[in-house]
């Protein structure tokens, strides 16, 4: 089968992708594409949880006002409001599905004991209000998600698929590439089949983004292998607006050890009271900032890459040896299972933590329907620049997010679907891979992805220069020729879409680093280190030109 029609496709099975999945069904069918399995995702690495209000001392006020200082500056405080304030109803919704969060017994109002959310505290937040599944809330929420999604008759999922480019009603065939202008719309995707070798056309009415996020563009990253910004690519190519690719969040504590690839030590271990010190033991945040460990992730990853090129030494360390042995091994099962695996005992022994490129706070620009500036075209999660987020994510905001938007997503396209306004789906132009040869240059592949995660990492990463981004610019220039020259000669694979896609969204990150030219959340350059709210205080637009 090289063609299917559906009236949903759904690229991503995150916690946006898959609950947008749950809500639309009931009114039409939907392909739900993936390109591993469907628990692959980001969604399953995310142990810390879901900012909500629920405490009897917090607040949405207090949420928001957490939420617009982490942005520093750039929240879209109505999108802010939005968010925070749906997060109860998101929560109670999950619970119902049978996800399992952790409680507590607390005091009612006539003296007997009611169920509770057990809530953590993380870096930004004034108040705990992290509700969590020990650590590992991610998995706890995919595994249901997908057990619903497997199980329900109007989803059908296409799990080993690879989404190459979005498909267009005035797409034309040029082997893969896609062109449109603004008064055009999405109809679907060409998507490789991994298992058959095969490009399938899938048309739709309505298509979502829900890819997740790009952390694969860097060396060293919390994010899984999956994570190669395909969704903000394929939408950049096809001629959406894109916003604020410079902020990308490097979260401070990732696993320093040889065998431990991408574990994350959740932001929850200094929200329990670890601290972070360095080869001396000194705790030295508090020589950057007054929150000291609770400080954002901005302001810890900062400090952090300050310490490490201060000392020479590889890593610093992150230490709750002082709270009691029961309480660190009850509250994070899976991060001391972990560590013990490599010998380090976190009860007895401070973890031995780097930063790592973990968040996209920028992306496809949509409203608060989810609907981008391509008719028919949708984008939820990470994939996505809502307006949430704005310079700096605000820890254990971005799940919460995720289920908010496929809520407001859903009832848009319910709404659409129910009142029938399609046209009818137009016939794609098959796949054209005529004069193409099976690659036998791999090499080709394999160098230009570790060559742009390497200029990455050394030159848009943490701290930034002009000169480190100029560099970065000529680089990945080359780079991207010779992708282009090789994607046009062979057969498409797996590696070969993705190496484009991080090529395309490095080309992103360093163009919108290269115009914001103060330093502000995320985004740090050694020539403007201040924060310039006259000049700067506005979105980084960029629009590849198409071919109308």
């Amino acid at each position: 089968m090289t063609d299917i029609k559906t009236d949903i496709l759904i690229i991503g099975t995150g916690v946006a992708g898959l609950m947008f999945a749950l809500k639309t069904a009931e009114h039409g069918s939907v392909a739900l594409v993936t390109k591993k399995e469907a628990m692959d995702s980001n969604t399953n690495l995310a142990q810390g949880g879901i900012a909500t209000v629920f405490g009897a001392t917090d607040s949405f006020d207090l949420h928001i006002s957490d939420t617009l200082a982490s942005g520093d500056g750039l929240c879209n405080k109505d999108v802010v409001k939005m968010v925070v304030k749906a997060g109860p109803a998101c929560i109670n919704e999950l619970t119902r599905l049978g996800v399992c969060f952790n409680t507590q017994q607390a005091p009612g109002s006539q003296g007997d004991s009611t169920p509770g959310f057990d809530l953590g505290r993380e870096g930004g937040h004034c108040q705990n209000r992290i509700v969590h599944a020990h650590d590992m809330t991610g998995r706890e929420v995919e595994r249901v998600l997908v057990e619903l999604a497997r199980r329900h008759p109007n989803i059908q999922l296409f799990e080993n698929h690879v989404a190459i480019d979005l498909i267009t009603q005035s797409t034309r065939m040029r082997r893969g590439l896609v062109t449109t202008t603004h008064e055009d719309f999405c109809c679907g995707a060409y998507v490789l089949d991994r298992a058959h070798h095969q490009v399938k056309t899938f048309a739709a009415h309505i298509t979502m983004l829900a890819t997740g996020g790009a952390g694969k563009v860097y060396l060293y990253t919390s994010n899984p292998d999956i994570a190669t910004g395909d969704g903000m690519a394929m939408a950049y190519r096809a001629g959406a607006t894109i916003a604020n690719m410079e902020f990308v969040q490097f979260h401070p504590t990732c696993l320093f050890h040889p065998e431990a690839k991408n574990f994350l030590i959740s932001e929850a271990v200094r929200g329990e009271g670890g601290i972070l010190i360095d080869a001396g033991g000194h705790r030295f945040m508090g020589d950057y900032d007054p929150q000291k460990d609770m400080a954002c992730r901005d302001v810890v990853a900062r400090a952090i890459d300050t310490e490490l090129k201060k000392s020479g030494n590889d890593s610093v360390f992150l230490d709750i040896t002082h709270r009691p042995a029961d309480e660190i091994r009850g509250r994070f099962p899976n991060i001391y299972e972990k560590c013990l695996s490599l010998g380090i005992d976190m009860t007895r022994t401070p973890i031995p933590v780097v930063p790592a490129a973990h968040y996209m706070c920028g992306g496809v620009v949509t409203d608060v329907q989810g609907r981008t500036d391509i008719r028919h075209l949708y984008a939820v999660g990470e994939t996505a620049c809502t307006g949430l987020h704005g310079a700096n994510r605000l820890a254990s905001n971005s799940l919460l997010e995720a289920l908010v938007y496929a809520d407001t997503a859903a009832k848009d396209v319910v709404e659409l679907l129910q009142s029938n306004r399609f046209n009818p789906l137009p016939q794609p132009p098959a796949w054209d891979d005529v004069g193409t040869s099976d690659s036998d240059e791999m090499i080709v592949v394999s160098h230009n992805w570790d060559e742009i995660r390497r200029l990455m990492w050394n030159y848009v990463g943490i701290v930034r220069s002009n000169k480190r981004l100029e560099r970065a610019q000529r680089r990945i220039d080359i780079i991207q020729n010779e992708i282009q020259d090789y994607y046009w000669h062979f057969k498409v694979i797996p590696d070969l879409v993705e190496l484009r896609n991080i090529a395309t969204v490095a080309e992103m990150i360093i163009k919108c680093a290269r115009h914001r030219k103060e330093s502000r959340g995320l985004h740090y350059n050694l020539q403007y280190p201040k924060r310039d709210d006259r000049r700067w205080c506005k979105d980084t637009i960029i629009r590849r030109q198409v071919v109308g």
